[in-house]
């Protein structure tokens, strides 16, 4: 039995959707998908349904560069609110405790925030797609079932407090840069628990996702919109390029004879290798034509072997 062929166009790049509140990520993914009538198209890590804001969509070749996004760094805007906390550290949770928050001071706040900027550790919630034998934490969650969770390094690289407003249920406007991995419905429940008061996430909105800004972001119904009843082909110019995953890699140029072997899995020599970086490193490789290539990284033999390459 042959292969079954994919249906719509090989299109390849990123889309950076302002993803809106209520929908899950991969529902966004299907949308953007019809819209340009993409055979091959998927996220870099999903974003919570409450949450917003930048979600890289990497379509046909580019789906092979989402390895990258799921392991950069990320900046989020976010309301936690204390007093009330929930099952699923968000406001789309069933409420487990509830206090009164009116004599939290911003002062208190302030000094709790300040235990968990840079290196700390944070045990993944329940309610999070990780895995257990195989199952999603939060099939478990739902079911009553709570697991043993082992607690993860990771860095807060900035912990801002915006604004504070006190009250029975207080709530504090914060701006996070973070590593890999943050969970920021953890911080809030975490910090509320610290000030014995409980805390969730009550808004959630995503600004930064590795290169890509929330001034890059465009929405579906503005793509809708401007497709109306033509092609496809008339969103093509929100695509960022291919290797837009990758952009913060360091540029190499093989001559046609490099980039020949290059494809066909070879490592190749270039005398520009001793000035990108060490043995380990990763690149973004082009032709002498400035055709995208792939992903390469230094051998120790300062030279260049494919890590992930474009289909030709």
């Amino acid at each position: 039995m042959g292969r079954r062929r994919k249906f719509g166009r090989p299109v390849s790049g990123v889309l950076v959707v302002d993803k809106p509140a209520g929908v899950t990520s991969n529902d966004v993914v299907q949308r953007a998908k019809r819209l340009f009538f993409a055979n091959k198209a998927g996220h870099t890590g999903a974003l919570d349904p409450l949450a917003t804001g930048v979600l890289p969509l990497c379509f046909g070749e580019a789906t092979k560069f989402s390895q990258y996004l799921l392991d950069s760094d990320k900046a989020y805007l976010a309301t936690f609110r204390f007093g009330l906390q929930t099952a699923t550290a968000d406001a789309d949770g069933e409420v487990v405790f509830q206090s009164d928050a009116s004599k939290l001071t911003e002062r208190a706040l302030e000094k709790a925030i300040d235990r968990y900027r840079g290196d700390i550790e944070q045990i993944p919630p329940m309610y999070s797609a990780l895995k257990r034998d195989g199952r999603p934490l939060y099939e478990l969650a739902r079911q009553g079932i709570e697991v043993e969770r082992e607690a993860r390094p990771l860095t807060i690289y900035s912990f801002e407090l915006l604004e504070f407003r006190a009250g029975e249920f207080a709530e504090a406007d914060v701006r996070v840069e973070c590593s890999k991995g943050t969970y920021i419905r953890s911080l809030a429940e975490d910090i509320g628990r610290d000030l014995e008061v409980g805390g969730h996430v009550a808004t959630l909105r995503r600004i930064v996702a590795g290169p890509f800004r929330e001034e890059q972001m465009v929405t579906l119904d503005e793509l809708e919109a401007e497709r109306g009843e033509g092609l496809a082909e008339v969103l093509d110019h929100h695509l960022l390029s291919t290797d837009a995953p990758v952009a913060d890699m360091p540029r190499l140029t093989l001559d046609e004879h490099s980039g020949f072997y290059f494809l066909r899995g070879q490592a190749v020599t270039n005398n520009q290798v001793y000035q990108l970086g060490d043995e380990g490193d990763k690149v973004r490789v082009f032709q002498h034509s400035g055709e995208f290539l792939g992903v390469g990284e230094i051998t120790d033999d300062s030279r260049i072997t494919p890590s992930r390459l474009v289909a030709q």
